[in-house]
């Protein structure tokens, strides 16, 4: 496998006046990343297009992003192939088959084929005020640079999950994010930086900033985006390997080299990722953007 480019948005929720100006801003936000393999966006960063109510409503927020969810794929779409461009583009709420929303990230390739992660854990903002129910058990996605997994914000804070992803394969797990309280921030973050340790993988972090009183699901926005890796030799000694400025609007790059991972699960002063104990885990199936 060879070194990933990975992009990680600190996005600031703007005003937006539908999805035609946020297929500009999204055109316009890629550009500015600049050369990179991943481009990651955070979670729900789609819905500042879905503040139309008002005042705001939290209702009228999700009854307009859940019907637009379609054409919001179709500009995230457009925008991956004309960047040429992996596209984690954070999360969106759709309704499934079953006729419930679930929390969704799609991921697209270069040539704008796409493959979802569902959030598995709600926060009680969704189960409570939105009923977004919990979405399909965790996967992996296969990539060029060998297979990855996404656990969307709270996810990141129940080790299963990321360990399921872990043992089948994923190297690297990304965690978009939507947190408005540094407690929030913070929960996802340290658990983040948990994950990497007790796997030694690669977790990278990527949130919403700034406030948006116009809106009443991203009236603020607490974080930075951080990518993490293994406590151990050749990293580290925090294991932070690359952080951003708090609620300030940029991208953070980092190169991530998987060999580097396979060098201390090895010969690092301890082996937790073969040391886990014995016990369950979710099925974890591999996805392919199609």
């Amino acid at each position: 496998m060879t070194a990933l480019h990975l992009a990680l948005c600190q996005y600031r929720i703007t005003r937006v006046a539908g999805l035609d100006a946020y297929a500009a801003r999204l055109d316009a936000l890629l550009a500015e990343a600049g050369p990179a393999d991943l481009l990651v966006l955070p979670e729900y960063a789609s819905l500042e297009a879905a503040a139309v109510a008002d005042p705001p409503d939290v209702a009228a927020e999700l009854a307009t992003a859940v019907a637009q969810a379609d054409a919001m794929l179709d500009v995230m779409r457009a925008a991956a192939r004309r960047h040429g461009v992996w596209l984690l583009a954070g999360s969106l709420p759709m309704r499934g088959a079953d006729g419930r929303v679930h929390n969704c990230a799609p991921l697209f390739d270069p040539e704008g084929r796409v493959a979802f992660q569902q959030k598995q854990v709600m926060t009680r903002f969704e189960r409570e005020s939105w009923q977004v129910a919990p979405g399909a058990p965790p996967s992996v996605f296969a990539t060029p640079w060998g297979r990855i997994g996404v656990a969307i914000c709270y996810d990141v804070e129940f080790p299963t999950l990321v360990r399921a992803q872990v043992a089948a394969g994923a190297w690297l797990i990304l965690a978009p994010s939507c947190t408005d309280t540094l407690h929030g921030f913070n929960r996802v973050l340290l658990s983040a930086r948990a994950r990497a340790l007790e796997n030694q993988c690669y977790v990278a972090v990527a949130p919403t900033v700034g406030d948006a009183p116009w809106s009443a699901t991203l009236d603020a926005n607490r974080g930075h985006a951080a990518v993490l890796g293994p406590v151990d030799r050749g990293f580290p000694e925090d294991g932070v390997l690359a952080r951003g400025a708090l609620d300030e609007a940029m991208w953070l790059h980092a190169r991530l080299d998987p060999a580097r991972l396979d060098a201390v699960r090895e010969s690092g002063a301890v082996r937790n990722h073969r040391d886990w104990p014995d016990m369950p885990v979710p099925p974890c199936p591999v996805r392919t953007p199609a």
